[in-house]
């Protein structure tokens, strides 16, 4: 059995697992870490500390698909829907740009982060939150991994699908494996940066405003609103409500190292500019997204970065295709072609 570490929770990651355990069954044993406190990665959703039931998505909104992808990764398309986990955008979104002809919208009832927990249980792998790598060693035909406050482990293979920033301070052997071209290829990935608030109210409030969701242009900080039961179609009288406000790309960046208490309080002074009736909410979660949406991917390595074949050591991720579900999807299954033909 080959020890395999995925050093990422998020989709491409947790999709990564899956495939691993779906068609490689008796040869792989799979580990997954995750600095986190839990899976989801950007798929993040946060739940309110006064209710479980109400929750509210703070990194991706929905899943659009295009008449390609559609087709190219239908099999993923199919479960997800056959299992409950994305159900079809019905829910009005005030502002939308259809870019394409032919785009299906999804949203997932039990939050984005149920995608990648869906992948992560049909992997079987065990999986690690609070684990921090540092540092990565060529031991022989295997890997040494630290991580912070822990010790070092073995694995006979590493896929790393955390961001490229977070990769290149990476230590040990990986800063001579990617001296050079796989440097440049690195460092030339760019991210925005964004804030997110998700608001959470008691049972009994309504949110009175005609849409689901709506992106708003012509306010410098808030880009995005969702009331977040509505827009996945599963509104509760039991629960309250939740509602998400995504920020500006340029007020991301312009407040990326501030206090996230102090940005907390401009985006709200702000969202009442916008929504001056809104009610009061239970409590306030603030997130900072440092790295939101790849804007700019890695070139001419499509999906994968292999920086060493034996003992295998890969990167994966939206930075080597695009920022999107089918992105990380894409990643995914040209990380699993990888570690097929090296295991």
């Amino acid at each position: 059995m080959s020890r395999v570490l995925i050093v990422g929770a998020g989709l491409t990651g947790s999709v990564c697992a899956c495939l691993l355990r779906r068609e490689m069954p008796n040869k792989v044993s799979i580990v997954v870490w995750d600095k986190a406190r839990g899976a989801g990665g950007r798929m993040s959703t946060s739940r309110s500390p006064s209710d479980p039931n109400c929750t509210a998505d703070l990194g991706a909104q929905y899943i659009t698909a295009t008449p390609y992808y559609a087709k190219t990764h239908r099999s993923f398309y199919d479960e997800l829907l056959a299992h409950g986990i994305l159900k079809p955008l019905v829910a009005p979104v005030e502002g939308m740009l259809m870019k394409e002809e032919g785009l299906r919208n999804f949203v997932t009832p039990r939050g984005s982060s149920s995608i990648v927990k869906h992948y992560l249980r049909e992997s079987g792998a065990e999986v690690c939150f609070d684990h921090h790598i540092t540092h990565i060693y060529q031991k022989g035909a295997s890997w040494e991994v630290q991580r912070k406050g822990g010790e070092a482990e073995h694995f006979d293979a590493v896929v790393l699908t955390m961001p490229t920033p977070q990769l290149l301070q990476l230590q040990g052997d990986v800063p001579s494996l990617i001296e050079g071209g796989p440097r440049q290829k690195l460092e030339s990935v760019s991210y925005s940066s964004r804030y997110a608030l998700g608001l959470f109210y008691s049972a009994g409030v309504r949110i009175d405003v005609p849409w689901a969701a709506k992106y708003i242009a012509d306010n410098p900080c808030v880009r995005f609103i969702s009331v977040d039961d509505k827009k996945r179609n599963v509104e509760s009288s039991t629960s309250g409500p939740s509602l998400v406000v995504h920020t500006s790309v340029a007020f991301g960046a312009e407040h990326l190292e501030a206090a996230e208490k102090d940005v907390g309080c401009l985006v709200l002074a702000e969202l009442k500019k916008v929504l001056p009736g809104l009610p009061e909410p239970v409590s306030v979660k603030v997130q900072k997204w440092r790295y939101s949406q790849v804007l700019s991917a890695v070139t001419d390595t499509p999906g994968q970065l292999t920086l060493l074949p034996r003992p295998l050591l890969v990167c994966g991720g939206d930075a080597f295709a695009h920022s999107n579900f089918d992105g990380c999807i894409a990643s995914a299954l040209k990380v699993f072609e990888v570690l097929k033909s090296s295991l």
